[in-house]
């Protein structure tokens, strides 16, 4: 009787230390996932942040007294050059969004400047980049997402504290992308 409890009582430990291990794997492979997503977001932002110059560069030549609109784009740029982490990512990303709806919506009233090759290129460049960062963005928020539901899902809220698993921020579209471009001569 006692070498049948004992073997019990060893198998509801394995039981248990299987579970453990596969919990602590399925939680590492998510925050890898989210750490993935996110560094997908930030090749994207980086191509548009190498991108942006040009595009000013081409619309500053026509549009020469719109200098607030560039100094925004310039003061965004910066922004997200010194970006650290999610939230301020995030942030200055939607501050160089805005910026840039602008730019465009300038660029509307100068059909010299719509007709030009360089600049329909760019702006053609630039709209790929912002469905890329679109979809990267998606996808980061539903593997943070899915990442977050396992942290807070019993059992594995177990797992998770006992081994120092934190909740991650999701990338979220701030004020300024909802609002209406409003463009002043």
């Amino acid at each position: 009787m006692a070498d049948v409890v004992l073997w019990v009582v060893l198998a509801v430990v394995a039981v248990f230390v299987l579970w453990t291990v596969f919990t602590y794997n399925k939680l590492v492979t998510l925050k890898n996932r989210v750490q993935n997503a996110w560094s997908q977001i930030d090749v994207q932002l980086k191509k548009r942040f190498d991108l942006v110059p040009n595009l000013v560069e081409t619309v500053k030549g026509y549009a020469k007294h719109e200098r607030e609109t560039f100094e925004t784009i310039t003061r965004a740029r910066a922004a997200m050059a010194n970006a650290k982490g999610v939230k301020d990512a995030a942030a200055a990303d939607n501050l160089l969004t805005g910026a840039l709806k602008t730019l465009f919506a300038v660029a509307e009233n100068y059909p010299q400047l719509r007709a030009n090759e360089n600049f329909k290129h760019l702006q053609e460049e630039l709209s790929g980049l912002e469905s890329k960062i679109a979809y990267a963005r998606q996808f980061y928020n539903d593997s943070t997402t899915e990442f977050n539901i396992s942290l807070e899902t019993f059992p594995t809220n177990l797992v998770a504290g006992m081994f120092g698993f934190g909740k991650r921020d999701l990338f979220e579209i701030g004020g300024t992308e909802r609002e209406v471009v409003k463009v002043k001569f």
